[in-house]
């Protein structure tokens, strides 16, 4: 698949399974699984055709492993990221002693003010080493990469969850467990 589907696609289905499925009306149960083939008659009819294979290669190749099939293959889902509600059914875990947070350097005051919000997301997300943390940042600009004091988070009470895919989840980050 050229590169230039390979991205326009993968964004749709990002924006489909994570944040808007009503705009092609396609239906996520609660554990946020749409029917495979239901996603690519409803993206066509929107005007996003794509075949079973070139849903296959977005999911096999993606570099964040962002989504997942059931174990049938006859569901899809978002791995992270929803700003919807959905329930992934992850279960509580303990993380490694650090974890990162890769962002921009134009939010990185604000950061060290409020801490880690999940702003329209259900979660913080967070890399499980630093080289997977500067990809997250350097999205949207110059990167900056806060090292976060999990195991001290979690020995103070807090929750986490790891998601399938290896990005750790929480729900809040108080500025005091950051390290530059």
């Amino acid at each position: 698949m050229e590169k230039a589907k390979q991205n326009q696609l993968g964004k749709f289905v990002s924006l489909v399974l994570r944040h808007q499925p009503e705009t092609i009306g396609l239906f996520l149960d609660k554990e946020g699984w749409a029917d495979i083939n239901e996603l690519i008659s409803k993206s066509a009819r929107k005007g996003m055709s794509f075949t079973r294979e070139e849903l296959d290669y977005i999911v096999e190749n993606n570099d964040k492993k962002r989504y997942a099939y059931n174990s049938d293959q006859t569901r899809i889902r978002a791995n992270q990221g929803h700003s919807i509600a959905v329930d992934l059914q992850l279960m509580e875990k303990r993380p490694p002693e650090f974890l990162y947070h890769g962002t921009t350097v134009r939010f990185v005051e604000s950061i060290r003010k409020k801490g880690i919000l999940k702003m329209q997301r259900q979660q913080v997300h967070l890399s499980p080493n630093m080289q997977v943390a500067v990809q997250v940042g350097a999205r949207r600009g110059e990167v900056f990469v806060f090292t976060v004091k999990a195991g001290e988070m979690y020995a103070d009470g807090l929750v986490f969850f790891e998601s399938d895919n290896g990005v750790w989840l929480t729900d809040f980050i108080d500025c005091k467990y950051l390290m530059d």
